[in-house]
C-alpha cells in the first residue's frame, strides 16, 4: 500500500511565528499530536509537537563533560542540551519547532513509512511534495487503522 492511500489530507498547521499558546491551543482543540510548521508561501519548515511543549517545563540535563588541565571537553549530549535550551527559551513556532526534517512522498510504500517512525522514535511524518509543499500527513494511528481495514 502508498503513503497516499492512508495519509491524512486535511492537515492542521501552524504558521512560523504562532505563539506558544496558539500551538497548545490547536492541539488541544484539533486533538492531535503534532503539526506541521509553514511559511507564507506553504513551505513546510518543521513540526512542533506536544513532546516539544512538555520540554519546555523542565530543565535541560547538563552534558557529559570532561575537565583535563582546566578545560571542560564536553563528549556527549551537547547538541541534546543546546537544543533542549532553545526550547525553553521559544516564544515562537519557529524558536520551538523541530528543524530536521523527515517526510515522505505520496507514492512511498507504508512499509518505508512504517520503518521511519519505528527507527527514528517519531510519531508522524508530513507527506511533501518536490517543492515541500505539505499534501498530508501520516501518523501511526493511520498505520495502526490501515491494519483493520
Amino acid at each position: 500500500m502508498l503513503v497516499k492511500d492512508i495519509m491524512t489530507k486535511d492537515v492542521v498547521t501552524v504558521k512560523k511565528d504562532a505563539s506558544i499558546r496558539e500551538i497548545a491551543q490547536t492541539i488541544v482543540d484539533r486533538d492531535v499530536s503534532g503539526l506541521p510548521v509553514v511559511d507564507d508561501d506553504g513551505t513546510v519548515c518543521g513540526i512542533v509537537s506536544e513532546g516539544d511543549l512538555v520540554r519546555k517545563e523542565f530543565a535541560p540535563e547538563l552534558p557529559d563533560e570532561l575537565c583535563i588541565l582546566g578545560a571542560v571537553i564536553y563528549y556527549s549530549g551537547l547538541r541534546e542540551y543546546q537544543d533542549a535550551f532553545r526550547k525553553i527559551a521559544a516564544i515562537s513556532a519557529e524558536q520551538l519547532m523541530t528543524k530536521k526534517l523527515i517526510s515522505v512522498k505520496p507514492d512511498d510504500d507504508v512499509s518505508k513509512v512504517a520503518k521511519i517512525l519505528y527507527e527514528k522514535h517519531i510519531k508522524r511524518v508530513p507527506v511533501l511534495d518536490d517543492e515541500k509543499h505539505l499534501l498530508g500527513i501520516v501518523s501511526r494511528r493511520d498505520i495502526v487503522k490501515m491494519m483493520l481495514a
